[in-house]
């Protein structure tokens, strides 16, 4: 079983294989930047996706701009990935411009799509509302990562703040690093 992670700031690679997932093979990504840029801060995961998108990503790997389109992100994971990267601007209440990583509780998720499906609203979804969804219907990526950066300012305007745009380039290399150890896993029984 995948040992939990949680990593702030940048230590080196994070990563692992899932219990039963052998090494050596492509496996599908999608790296999902979300987000609104007219609210500061808030536009970090669409920032990083962009500067990701300017070099050569490992096979298997795609890049989303899902901005504030949660039901677009649902969509295009119902296409069938093996892992999700999302990358946002996460409120943890430590310091401005930390990134951090994680992966969401999976027991979590099954408990809430079991007793609460989410409720619809094709205008937008927030992430963890996304993978209830995708839960209930049986669609979840087998692993989801969360690269999340705390913002120092989401008021009404365009661009990150210094400290946040700081960490843009942290947040590339660690979705970098994920990315190394994420895409060379097989699907389980060795299928492709």
């Amino acid at each position: 079983m995948n040992e939990p992670i949680t990593t702030c700031g940048r230590s080196g690679a994070v990563g692992g294989a899932r219990e039963g997932v052998a090494e050596g093979a492509t496996c599908s990504v999608l790296v999902a930047g979300i987000g609104n840029i007219f609210l500061g801060d808030d536009g970090f995961g669409v920032e990083v996706v962009s500067r990701l998108a300017q070099r050569p990503l490992p096979p298997g790997v795609e890049l989303l701009d899902v901005g504030t389109g949660g039901i677009h992100l649902a969509y295009e994971l119902l296409e069938g990935y093996d892992v999700l990267i999302a990358i946002d601007a996460l409120a943890r209440g430590v310091e401005p411009g930390t990134v951090c990583v994680f992966e969401p509780d999976v027991a979590e998720l099954d408990a809430a799509a079991r007793t609460s499906p989410p409720l619809f609203d094709g205008h937008g979804l927030e992430p963890v509302t996304v993978l209830t969804l995708l839960t209930a219907l049986d669609a979840r990526p087998r692993r989801t990562l969360v690269v999340g950066c705390e913002p120092a300012d989401v008021t009404d305007r365009i661009g990150l703040s210094p400290v946040v745009e700081r960490a843009v380039d942290e947040a590339v290399a660690v979705v970098r690093d994920l990315l190394q150890t994420q895409t060379t896993l097989v699907r389980p029984n060795g299928g492709e």
